[in-house]
């Protein structure tokens, strides 16, 4: 089976495939780790669920964190015996990169778009609600065009507290009502509704660019961990996919094994 590592700012999310089979998944936080530490929560993590190191045949890794990115390799070569592909390292994708500076684009954005493309052909939007929310824009022809980046949810309700003498730090979570009865409330009612006008008004004008002059036709796609809180609420979400990032990286491996033999993006 395939263990695929989606390296986060925040959190770290393992999943382990068979072929495009999801059938486990972990998520720890983001830490500083030594190579011996990692192992063992690798280890120890798929002990849990009943499987041994033997049972992972291949690794691939989408990490955003530089720093981190060594000691992964290191300990799946060490505990698993598995020396990892590297999305960014000269893999293969599939997926023309339409931008000014391709070597911009961050490894989780090109793997979310391969996955989607795969998945809703183009012209497709990927949302990824986590540490910062980004847009991902693939054209109908499977070129990434480019997208948005704005402060994650989490972040933007840390900043309000850091910024500000008396707001008390809050939940992350949706209010009973617009208009709150107390500050708690009122913080609550900015952070998420805010997010909602946000996502919302991104998405409409992001297909209607890549779909002049309505939009129709453009599917819009969110994963990440606020995936199930914002964007079931939101008007221009049409999917939702908390497990995309690890489906693009099993389709990633497999492209690259020579293990697919379905036509890849673009």
């Amino acid at each position: 089976m395939l263990l695929a590592i989606d390296v986060g700012n925040t959190n770290t999310t393992f999943g382990l495939l068979a072929g495009d089979t999801l059938r486990d998944q972990w998520r720890v936080t983001t830490l500083t780790r030594t190579t011996d530490e990692l192992g063992l929560v690798i280890v120890q993590l798929l002990g849990l669920r009943g499987y041994r190191a033997e049972d992972v045949t291949g690794v691939i890794v989408s990490c955003v964190v530089p720093d981190a990115l060594y000691t992964f390799e290191k300990a799946s070569l060490r505990y698993l015996g598995q020396s990892p592909l590297v999305v960014g390292r000269g893999l293969r994708t599939g997926l023309k990169l339409r931008v000014d500076n391709p070597r911009e684009v961050g490894s989780d954005r090109i793997v979310n778009a391969v996955a989607a493309f795969t998945r809703f052909g183009g012209p497709v939007i990927v949302v990824d609600l986590g540490t910062a929310t980004t847009f991902d824009c693939v054209n109908a022809q499977g070129e990434f065009v480019g997208g948005v980046i704005a402060p994650g949810l989490r972040i933007s309700a840390e900043a309000l507290v850091a910024r500000t003498s008396k707001l008390p730090r809050v939940e992350v979570a949706r209010p009973r009502q617009h208009i709150g009865a107390n500050t708690v409330e009122a913080m609550q009612s900015g952070l998420f509704y805010g997010y909602l006008g946000l996502v919302d008004r991104l998405a409409r004008d992001c297909k209607r660019e890549l779909a002049p002059p309505d939009g129709r036709g453009v599917r819009c796609v969110a994963t990440g961990g606020f995936s199930h809180l914002v964007a079931r609420s939101c008007d221009e979400i049409d999917e939702i996919d908390p497990d995309l990032t690890l489906r693009g990286l099993s389709r990633l491996y497999r492209l690259n094994r020579g293990e697919d033999r379905e036509r890849p993006p673009g």
